[in-house]
């Protein structure tokens, strides 16, 4: 446990740099999503003054190591090659519920059949995460619902102080930096409590699923969703993307494929060849994502769910419709109709 001065911590990360790509959140002024405010997102840095940790990120650290756009092969000459990625290592200075959402990408790109996704493998390969310590969330989080408010699997832990950074380091590689500085007890506290906290829903058998199916609450909210997939693009854990080729000329056959995000939120996620939309209303892909994050994806993988609790999705809705109160909502339902 040492502590570091700003001056220290920025020769800390300039000698990083010659070995790593170093994202943490940065402010972006007048980018905001809402007339006159701030984008708080995740961005590289050159310096410790740079790193925004009085408060949460408008949009998840997962675009460091599965990119919007991805480039996976070129194809040229009626031959086709790899992409390439960067040779350096890749830092992440995380919230412990943004690493948490990290192992459950993990699990869908690493762990989700017999192969492991090469271009998401390649680059979280490359990943070491410097853990934000986070001791009280924000008014919109529910971390401590989800069981993500705690991490351990992090390098180095950091907590800001007005002057100075007390770090924590795991890492043994890391440690050489903070040799010559002054030794100070300190412990990364995690959130314990939350302003909100999640009513997760017994979804006990193929019955109780069934009703699930069938609430009037996916009515209720279709008539107000948008389905503009804002909700999709800032959580941590949503793994959707589509695949598509791209003709640099049209007169020649060169190009690449890539994929890029998407969402099962848009009307035409589940479109499929003829015409035939397997959730045609906003209130039904509202339902499918709902019941993958507290359900699906446990069910599966016999873990954990798949929402961390870190309520980005609420704050971004242009509708203001809370993933929060759904699973709440959807809990209170299911509970009345089956006497449970």
């Amino acid at each position: 446990m040492n502590s570091a001065t700003k001056e220290k911590m920025n020769r800390f990360i300039n000698e990083l740099k010659k070995d790593y790509r170093i994202y943490a959140p940065r402010r972006f002024e007048k980018r905001g999503w809402k007339p006159g405010t701030d984008s708080i997102r995740y961005a590289e840095i050159n310096s410790a003054e740079e790193i925004v940790h009085d408060r949460k990120s408008d949009f998840s650290p997962k675009e460091v190591f599965f990119p919007v756009m991805q480039t996976m092969f070129f194809f040229a000459g009626g031959e086709c090659s790899e992409s390439t990625v960067d040779d350096r290592g890749i830092i992440l200075f995380a919230r412990p519920c943004d690493i948490n959402g990290l192992r459950r990408l993990d699990t869908i790109f690493l762990k989700n059949g017999r192969n492991e996704d090469l271009f998401y493998k390649r680059l979280r390969d490359k990943l070491k995460i410097f853990m934000i310590e986070c001791r009280e969330g924000w008014d919109d989080c529910f971390c401590v619902s989800m069981d993500s408010g705690r991490a351990d699997d992090y390098s180095l832990a950091v907590r800001f102080e007005s002057d100075h950074f007390l770090v924590n380091v795991k890492d043994a590689a890391f440690q050489k930096y903070f040799s010559t500085e002054p030794v100070k007890e300190f412990t990364p506290e995690f959130v314990e409590s939350n302003t909100r906290q999640a009513r997760l829903p017994n979804i006990y058998g193929p019955d109780c699923l069934e009703k699930a199916y069938g609430l009037k609450l996916w009515r209720e909210i279709s008539d107000k969703c948008l389905g503009c997939g804002a909700c999709t693009a800032v959580c941590v854990t949503c793994s959707c993307f589509d695949t598509t080729d791209i003709i640099y000329d049209e007169t020649s056959p060169d190009g690449e494929r890539r994929r890029v995000w998407s969402s099962c939120m848009n009307e035409d996620f589940a479109l499929m060849a003829g015409g035939h939309s397997v959730r045609k209303t906003a209130g039904e892909r509202m339902r499918f994502r709902v019941l993958h994050k507290i359900h699906d994806y446990k069910t599966r993988f016999g873990v954990e769910n798949m929402c961390v609790g870190c309520g980005r999705c609420d704050s971004r809705c242009p509708v203001e419709i809370s993933f929060f109160d759904t699973i709440n909502a959807l809990s209170d339902v299911l509970e009345k109709t089956s006497g449970r």
